[in-house]
């Protein structure tokens, strides 16, 4: 089998090209994997020069400049079609590589693979999927649960979120390793008829898909419990979950610093609860999982947190290796096909009768 090809945006995220330039060296080093680094030519040569790499594992491709996380995605993208990402982007399209990966602005990378990389037949949405920590879930090992999406498609149809449970489904069972994973739809409630038009008919059409483990609507505390493998809802409800979540956190750790300096009393009990905190970090680690998945196009993209290590971007580019190997987006469009075509089937024998 061929080696994967990955492309790298060498120009994105806070520590670029320094961090992204490392993980390509070292994943030349340690894998198989081919590397594509877009970004300016003599900035990452003199990267590449200070650290040990395969040369024959890393391309180069030619962009100039970046999109920076504070500009406006679309007019960034207008005004800088040369940009590390709107090439990687292109080059993806072109089937330069089998898949990408990025640090760089979230707008302007679902933005971006918008305008240039083709979605799969039948999708007309995208979803950006986060992946989050549970406690242990059943037999599932994996301590990552999948929400799709948090940003990407702000307002869905019924049908979309259908599609966004074949794209959770797919990445959980390829990438994951979870057989048959859970599926939730998130609600208001756990009744079917909760929570307005669209969520009754997305729970209508979740639950006649038999190839999905559809358990039903899922509320807010069902979140952190690890109820199910895969949350499904719209972008709007997504995104404010997940920065809910990051807000929670940082109290916590604001909280502990605080408590920290009150009294010997409080200090001896967070020492005592230091090797418990420490794991705590390293679950919910994002280094850990690399990237969260943009998915519904025809070739995996994923996005890497802003912040990420070489580390981090290495694993990120491990996971997007995986996602093409293991033909995430092919099992996507084949359920997208089947639903579409036992659709026309019913609308044919409806206009027959």
């Amino acid at each position: 089998m061929a080696a994967m090809r990955i492309l790298l945006d060498a120009q994105g995220g806070d520590h670029a090209p320094v961090e992204p330039v490392r993980a390509a060296a070292e994943i030349s080093r340690t894998t198989e994997i081919d590397i594509v680094l877009v970004g300016e030519p003599d900035v990452i040569a003199a990267q590449l020069a200070q650290v040990p790499h395969e040369a024959a594992r890393i391309e180069v491709l030619p962009a100039q400049g970046t999109i920076g996380m504070d500009e406006k995605p679309r007019e960034a993208i207008e005004r800088k079609p040369d940009a590390s990402l709107c090439v990687a982007m292109r080059a993806l399209r072109d089937g330069h590589a089998d898949a990408l990966v990025s640090a760089g602005s979230t707008g302007a990378l679902v933005l971006a693979a918008a305008q240039w990389v083709p979605r799969i037949p039948g999708i007309e949405r995208s979803a950006l999927a986060a992946v989050y920590p549970t406690p242990q879930r059943g037999k599932n090992r994996d301590r990552f649960a999948l929400m799709l999406d948090v940003g990407a498609t702000v307002h869905c149809r019924p049908k979309d979120l259908l599609f966004f449970a074949y794209m959770g489904h797919a990445y959980a069972s390829r990438i994951s390793k979870v057989e048959r994973p859970s599926i939730g739809l998130l609600n208001m409630g756990s009744e079917p008829t909760k929570g307005g038009e669209t969520l009754v008919e997305a729970h209508r059409l979740l639950q006649g898909e038999a190839q999905l483990n559809f358990t039903g609507n899922i509320e807010g505390n069902d979140i952190p419990a690890g109820k199910v493998d895969v949350i499904v809802c719209e972008g709007l409800l997504g995104n404010v979950t997940l920065k809910m979540a990051e807000g929670t956190g940082e109290l916590f750790r604001n909280l502990g610093r605080w408590a920290f300096k009150q009294s010997l009393l409080w200090k001896l009990g967070l020492l005592l609860l230091a090797s418990g905190l420490r794991r705590l970090k390293q679950l919910t680690d994002y280094s850990e999982y690399g990237g969260a998945p943009l998915l519904g196009f025809t070739r995996p993209i994923l996005k890497a947190h802003g912040r990420s290590s070489a580390r981090a971007l290495g694993n990120a580019i491990k996971v997007a290796a995986k996602a093409a190997r293991d033909g995430v987006c092919d099992e996507i469009a084949r359920a997208v096909a089947d639903f579409e075509a036992r659709q026309g089937q019913d609308v044919a024998a409806a206009g027959g009768g």
